[in-house]
């Protein structure tokens, strides 16, 4: 005997309170939903589920009260944008906050009108256009270069070569461009030695820029090879056995399985590179600014530091401060917002 849909084995149908729900959960499954119901079933109590993660939450405790101290807790000091904060009006510079008077948006309005700020708001977006597109493809490519040496030796000498810049200071990076590029380095002296007239890099002004690009390249490209040779290692060796049968050459396997594997990665560092755009440095121009002069060298956070540190205007620097953070949060959503536009993750889902 055949039965319908729905129907028992005896060839009756049940009830209809027993059947719509049941069809209803199933329309539910077929949509990717969860009832509510199995939810709340689903859901672990509270207890148990501190019971459980106990030993992971007690880890990050510590690092989120030292996020809470040096990250949120002094941007309760922004106030001082809106006041004419004087540190010696008090006893210490914190309750100096509340005797100092409130001025509003003044600040703001002088740093409209200060033409000192635009330079370097202007020699920042500059920068960071200018390392954007040559300083950012540039882990891309060795991590694929690589990644494609198939001796595991090689590799690994050669991955620690070009992380190894990583971790020098500022300070050493400078002193080693400058015994390379200054008057006084090594290709200004062998040019003299045969009769060609030296070259001072380190104090050209107008190619300063590049000079500080390639100091960020040399410096930290090593860090974006290892982000995007950890994304590499997670590609299936399968996809590219595919590739190959299929009759894909080394550049169809590159631009068809490799590429679209970094994607979401590219993606990632490029918001957060994005919304880092007006941080372009801070130790690497100040080492280099009387070498070069303000006008070359100066940005935002030489800015601040020059106006808040050395001239004592710190209501002033505060202002400049809050506006590059602002600016700083919007570039990020706004390259988040684009990269889910791409079909990416970027920073957090939709």
């Amino acid at each position: 005997m055949s039965l319908t849909a729905g129907s028992r084995p005896d060839g009756t149908r049940p009830p209809a309170a027993v059947e719509e729900p049941a069809a209803a959960a199933a329309a539910a499954a077929v949509k990717g939903r969860v009832p509510r119901t199995a939810g709340r079933a689903a859901r672990v109590p509270r207890r148990i589920r501190w019971r459980r993660d106990r030993a992971l939450i007690l880890m990050t405790m510590p690092v989120i009260g030292l996020l809470l101290l040096f990250n949120y807790v002094p941007l309760l000091g922004n106030v001082v944008a809106f006041q004419d904060y004087d540190p010696y009006v008090s006893s210490n510079g914190v309750t100096a906050i509340f005797h100092s008077p409130w001025v509003g948006v003044e600040q703001f309005s002088r740093m409209v009108d200060d033409p000192l700020f635009w330079s370097a708001a202007k020699n920042t977006v500059v920068l960071f256009l200018l390392q954007l597109v040559l300083y950012f493809p540039i882990p891309v490519a060795l991590a694929l270069l690589i990644n494609s040496v198939v001796r595991p030796r090689v590799r690994a000498v050669a991955q620690a070569i070009m992380y190894l810049p990583h971790f020098f200071s500022w300070v050493l990076v400078v002193t080693v461009f400058q015994q390379v590029f200054g008057g006084a380095g090594i290709i200004a002296q062998t040019l003299e030695d045969h009769g060609w007239s030296g070259f001072d890099l380190m104090t050209n002004a107008d190619l300063f820029k590049y000079l500080v690009t390639a100091q960020a390249v040399w410096k930290d490209a090593g860090w974006g090879i290892i982000v995007f040779l950890a994304a590499l290692a997670a590609v299936s060796t399968d996809l590219y056995e595919a590739a190959a049968m299929d009759g894909a050459g080394r550049w169809r396997r590159m631009w068809h399985v490799t590429l679209p594997a970094l994607r979401p990665v590219i993606a990632l560092l490029l918001v957060l590179r994005v919304g880092d755009a007006l941080s372009v440095g801070f130790e690497q121009f100040l080492l280099q600014r009387d070498a070069v002069g303000v006008g070359a060298s100066e940005v935002l956070d030489t800015y601040v530091w020059n106006m808040g540190i050395q001239n004592g205007d710190f209501s002033y620097a505060a202002a400049v401060g809050l506006v590059k953070g602002a600016i700083g949060i919007c570039l990020v959503l706004g390259a988040n917002k684009f990269a889910h536009l791409l079909g990416e993750q970027g920073v957090y889902k939709k």
